[in-house]
């Protein structure tokens, strides 16, 4: 019996559709910025085959399917940056592809509460097709992009937003620098972030970069090269004027972050 549209065998599933969103998008290729953006969660976008995974579309409006706002964000600080910006278009519930392949969270059956009935007894096949269709293109377009920059200066700049409560617990933070302890341009970006907006800056708040991560270490670490992974308040990204805003204000702090490091 075939369960959510999965047959025995991993070969011979086909996801997408010749009318599916190809799952990669890349703005402002080739563009002169050391910076290059990411946006492993700026999609909404389901394969037709999985029906929505049994969820009603205002599910999709939400922060279990996609970082609200960084699409936007990451269009206007590529323009503002003149910096290529490679995002995702599928939901993070079809795969998120900031988690490791096979981790806990790759494929998630329930998001916050809610229940994804599409994720459910995912056949081998079923998960091999997300992971070859949908997750590796992305991770293989960075990478290419990379291939292409490696006469250049290249900081990657992964952009992630955040709910202002989870589970009934405010989070005050405006926004969240996440790194190792490595990183001497993400201790660039919280100093400056700080001198301006004080605690309002979460230093790995409200999520820590460790294992989970997937994207910054898969890329960053083989290359040597320095990240920001980027955590901003959704409340703040919820329309044009609040993106264009935040970029805004982050683009030359960014700028500004990059100078320092490289004077010192």
């Amino acid at each position: 019996m075939m369960r959510n549209g999965a047959d025995s065998g991993p070969a011979s599933i086909r996801l997408l559709a010749a009318d599916d969103p190809c799952p990669v998008a890349v703005l402002n290729p080739g563009a002169p910025s050391p910076f290059l953006l990411l946006g492993d969660h700026a999609g909404r976008a389901v394969p037709r085959a999985l029906g929505r995974l049994g969820l009603m579309e205002t599910h999709f409006d939400l922060h279990i399917a996609l970082d609200i706002g960084i699409e936007g964000l990451g269009a206007a600080l590529s323009a503002r940056l003149d910096a290529t910006f490679v995002h995702q278009r599928y939901s993070r519930l079809v795969i998120d592809c900031n988690r490791r392949p096979g981790a806990e969270g790759s494929i998630v059956e329930v998001s916050d509460g809610v229940v994804v009935p599409g994720n459910a007894d995912l056949s081998p096949g079923a998960v091999a097709a997300r992971l070859s269709e949908v997750y590796q293109p992305y991770q293989d377009e960075i990478a290419r992009t990379l291939d292409a920059r490696t006469e250049r200066r290249t900081v990657l700049v992964a952009l992630h937003s955040f709910t202002p409560s989870m589970q009934g617990d405010a989070r005050l933070w405006r926004l969240g620098v996440l790194h190792r302890h490595d990183s001497a341009f993400s201790a660039a970006v919280l100093a400056r972030m700080r001198a301006e907006l004080g605690d309002a800056v979460g230093d790995n708040q409200p999520y820590a970069m460790d294992g989970t991560d997937n994207t910054i270490p898969l890329h960053a670490d083989p290359r040597g090269l320095d990240y920001l992974e980027l955590e901003v308040r959704q409340d703040l990204l919820v329309d044009p004027q609040g993106q264009q805003a935040m970029a805004d204000w982050l683009g030359p702090l960014l700028r500004t972050a990059l100078d320092a490091v490289s004077a010192a």
